[in-house]
């Protein structure tokens, strides 16, 4: 069985604040794209990256995300498209069909740990798809014009988090056929849910969160500088 990463760095980062999208900014020391990418590198689960980015950054994200760090894994870097979905459906058309399974994976989360990696690609080979997700701790509010609708119950609720590893032929054929509003396509395993295909969750043993205003940046940033002077 070959698994492809497909690591999706195609969002311009207009709520972060920069002219850089946040992919591309350096922290502890290398750009987070770069430090995202040698996550999936060292897991012995992946067998080959596929990186998806916007089309003014292809040679961009050649030469100052891949080429610097000698990433041995990165076969290939797509355009991607005007939505994420579109720019998840240009990068599985451009996989091989030797690959069995996709785990897809948001560029914004450097510090999935190559643990979580290997164990949700494991359980997707036996399940056909996985994705990590953790158990919502907080109360949850459902609100109608900012005042509370009802109380949630937490114990069935979880935040989704990538990698998501599917089958590759369910989750091709599934990006290929929905037609319906986009809206309602907040990430891939909503796709196989329309669907009434089971995913299964697996829950991540250390933090996993999406860098996307400049407060997760800074604590990214702090954990990551932590990681690396041990």
């Amino acid at each position: 069985m070959k698994t492809v990463a497909l690591i999706v760095a195609g969002g311009s980062s207009q709520r972060f604040g920069c002219k850089l999208p946040k992919q591309y900014i350096e922290i502890a020391g290398k750009p987070l794209l770069s430090h995202t990418i040698g996550k999936f590198e060292q897991a012995d689960s992946i067998d080959s990256i596929v990186l998806v980015v916007a089309e003014d950054y292809l040679a961009y994200t050649s030469e100052n995300i891949v080429d610097p760090y000698d990433f041995q894994k990165v076969s290939k870097i797509v355009s991607g498209g005007s939505t994420r979905r579109e720019s998840v459906l240009n990068g599985l058309k451009s996989l091989s069909s030797t690959t069995t399974h996709v785990a897809i994976h948001d560029a914004a989360r450097p510090l999935v740990s190559i643990e979580d990696i290997n164990k949700v690609v494991n359980i997707a080979h036996e399940e056909n798809a996985a994705i990590l997700a953790s158990q919502a701790v907080d109360t949850i509010k459902k609100s109608s014009d900012t005042y509370i609708e009802l109380t949630l119950d937490r114990t069935i609720l979880y935040h989704a988090q990538t990698p998501q590893v599917f089958e590759f032929g369910l989750i091709l054929d599934a990006h290929e056929n929905y037609n319906g509003d986009e809206s309602l396509i907040t990430d891939d395993a909503s796709l196989l849910e329309l669907q009434n295909i089971k995913v299964k969750i697996i829950e991540p043993t250390s933090v996993n969160f999406k860098v996307t205003t400049q407060t997760d940046f800074q604590l990214a940033e702090m954990i990551l500088g932590e990681k690396k002077n041990v």
